[in-house]
């Protein structure tokens, strides 16, 4: 077993510093990283893929810069790898727990927020959501094909940061 230990540190350099390391031993650690990252995505959801919230988008973030220090040898290899899964663990945890409690998933995930209700906009929610009079309406060109504000029903940024449009019903009607 000393033997396969020895083996395992000098063909990922094990303990060497990160200057020292030779393009065998890094794209070594390159090959299992890859393969342990993509174990470690395939654990997690498919959803995170997506970065359909903060919350994923945060542990994509970390996720790949934590296992791009495993490559470069700036981090322990093998302890390193090991976090990658209990992140993993912990992002699946959150997502269970946000499925069955509500004000969980609003302050991981955040909460939809109405931006033009009745075709009249909210501007205290735009202003803190950072979202001026021209993001709506590009989004209400592309997305609900009006510039007419007065058709839309109401318009929320999702916790996606999608905006969704709802038009009034007399407005789906003039647009056949």
């Amino acid at each position: 077993m000393n033997t396969f230990s020895q083996l395992l540190q000098t063909l990922l350099g094990i303990g060497t510093q990160p200057g020292e390391l030779t393009f065998l031993q890094v794209s070594l650690r390159g090959v299992i990283v890859f393969i342990a990252a993509l174990i470690v995505i395939r654990l997690g959801s498919k959803r995170s893929l997506a970065e359909k919230t903060a919350f994923d988008a945060v542990f994509l973030v970390i996720i790949g810069s934590m296992l791009s220090r495993a490559i470069n040898g700036s981090a322990p290899f093998f302890p390193t790898l090991g976090t990658g899964f209990v992140l993993v663990l912990l992002h699946r945890v959150f997502g269970v727990a946000a499925f069955y409690s509500h004000i969980f998933g609003m302050l991981v995930k955040g909460k939809p927020m109405v931006l033009v209700e009745n075709g009249r906009l909210q501007r205290r929610n735009m202003l803190w959501e950072h979202i001026s009079k021209h993001d709506l309406e590009e989004d209400m060109r592309l997305d609900a094909n009006t510039e007419n504000l007065s058709e839309i029903q109401i318009a929320r940024l999702e916790r996606s940061g999608d905006i969704s449009f709802i038009k009034a019903k007399g407005a789906e009607q003039q647009a056949a």
